[in-house]
């Protein structure tokens, strides 16, 4: 057994008792192995080990890897999307979890209906309100999702955060329990064409934690690949 494959078969075992400790079963979370800045073989290594999730930030790495990995892996956009390159993976991604404003809802309703798709979002929440990261305020949650529900070929399918990185993940488990009641005190509004089911959160630092307070999809890259090496700037 390789080592991405080790990595994998560690992390599944952390899901499946984090799963347990909320009252849940490991199926019923989604690893989405986040693949950016890493090459082809490598994440081929991971699609051999029996992963189909992907989850990239930038459409340019989706756009540079989507042929040579095939149609067996399901794509995810998890960083921050520019309304103006909506349309390169309007019909690559099956969920775009990074949707933080009504133009680029808007954006991506209108492409899906250009490619006659219906897209998956998630609306992305700043639940720690932290200056540096994209994202609504959990108090413009409803009404951003009352105003996106009547968009034709879009899916609110949930909520998405990426929380503080901390030394200690159990300083984020507030955040994940916020999400956690933000998501069922907007489903308990009964909004016509929602109904959300989806809670994106947790990275390699602290996906356990969030499991444990409900998420339904983690973002791992580091935990899988090890640490990143971003190309030189210069």
């Amino acid at each position: 057994m390789g080592q991405i494959a080790e990595n994998l078969a560690h992390i599944h075992a952390v899901m499946a008792e984090a799963a347990q400790k909320s009252g849940r079963k490991m199926e019923d979370v989604t690893l989405i192995v986040v693949s950016k800045t890493i090459d082809v073989p490598r994440i081929k290594e991971a699609v051999e080990a029996g992963e189909t999730v992907l989850g990239e930030n930038r459409v340019q790495e989706i756009m540079d890897k989507y042929e040579e990995m095939g149609p067996e892996v399901h794509w995810h956009l998890i960083g921050h999307l520019q309304t103006n390159k909506v349309k390169y993976i309007i019909d690559k991604v099956d969920m775009i979890h990074s949707v933080e404003s009504f133009r680029l809802a808007e954006e991506i309703s209108k492409r899906a209906q250009q490619k006659g798709v219906t897209m998956d979002i998630l609306l992305e929440i700043n639940m720690a309100e932290e200056e540096s990261k994209f994202g609504l305020k959990a108090e413009e949650t409803e009404e951003m999702v009352r105003q996106i529900a009547v968009l034709p070929n879009l899916r609110i399918r949930g909520l998405m955060t990426v929380a503080p990185f901390v030394e200690n993940p159990e300083e984020n488990r507030i955040y994940f329990r916020k999400m956690k009641e933000l998501l069922v005190d907007i489903n308990q509004k009964k909004i016509d064409n929602v109904n959300m089911d989806v809670l994106s959160m947790g990275m390699t630092n602290d996906y356990a934690i969030a499991i444990e307070e409900g998420a339904t999809m983690v973002r791992v890259g580091t935990g899988v690949f090890g640490a990143r090496v971003y190309p030189n700037k210069n």
